[in-house]
């Protein structure tokens, strides 16, 4: 077994007459999308109002912004991608977004290339993300945006940033050329495990509701119909992307904190 794990050769399913490899390339886009931009997003808002926060520290713009990230972080992603769904894409209220899938019929046989060169068809990618993006992201920044937040201010009350505004640098330049490279530290070693759970578990519920057929589903059916090679599979693959992911942290850690020497050290 694990001879054939090493050449990732897992075998067939047992409900589905398919190479279990192939069956997870077939279902690997979906989640790569839900993950990928969720990331993104999550990290494009968690840093910047997380910063923002630490500067106005006790400011009504702190208190009024961790009500609503305390409130986002207490209702629950499906709950509330129900909703977005009876909303935006039911026949009670708009019909403004698709309820299924990541593409339109018109677009569905496209490859990855035909559809970056179609403009048409990225609209029409975007178009259906949007809803189950949406709904995955509300509460997802929550943790983040207060963790940068900690963070900074751990580090704006340090002697060297005090020293640094005493030469007269601009608030700017102590917030992203000194204090940033240091308060970014905690937040790049939680990257693999918000990676990892938004590239996999996070999109269980979201994929079900949204019909998106993804790992997280293939995962969750596999282990209903007891199809043990895909749940071996996609437990190996999901395990070895942690430890690649945690690789790359560890590499970027090192680029950010220069301090960060194992071979100046004396053993």
């Amino acid at each position: 077994m694990i001879k054939h794990y090493a050449v990732f050769d897992f075998g067939e399913s047992y409900f589905r007459s398919i190479s279990v490899l192939e069956l997870i390339k077939e279902k690997l886009p979906v989640s790569i999308s839900l993950g990928l931009w969720m990331t993104l997003l999550t990290y494009l808002i968690s840093i910047p109002l997380g910063i923002r926060k630490a500067v106005k520290a006790g400011e009504k713009f702190d208190v009024w912004t961790s009500g609503l990230l305390v409130i986002g972080y207490a209702i629950p992603g499906f709950l509330f991608a129900v909703l977005l769904l009876v909303v935006f894409a039911g026949s009670s209220f708009f019909q403004w977004f698709p309820s299924r899938g990541l593409h339109s019929d018109e677009f569905g046989n496209f490859g990855l290339l035909q559809c970056t060169l179609n403009a048409r068809c990225v609209i029409d990618y975007f178009w259906h993300l949007t809803l189950p993006i949406t709904a995955m992201v509300v509460g997802a920044f929550t943790t983040m945006t207060f963790l940068t937040k900690n963070s900074f201010l751990d580090e704006i009350r340090k002697q060297y940033v005090i020293t640094a505004r005493a030469k007269g640098l601009s608030e700017h330049e102590v917030l992203y050329g000194h204090v940033f490279r240091n308060a970014m530290l905690l937040i790049i070693a939680g990257f693999p495990g918000a990676f990892i759970h938004a590239f996999f578990t996070g999109s269980l519920l979201i994929e079900m509701i949204f019909t998106l057929d993804g790992l997280g589903l293939l995962g969750f059916e596999s282990i209903i119909n007891r199809d043990y090679p895909v749940v071996f599979a996609t437990l190996y693959i999901f395990s070895l992307v942690g430890l690649v992911v945690n690789l790359i942290s560890d590499f970027v850690y090192t680029l950010v904190d220069p301090r960060i020497d194992f071979e100046t050290r004396e053993v």
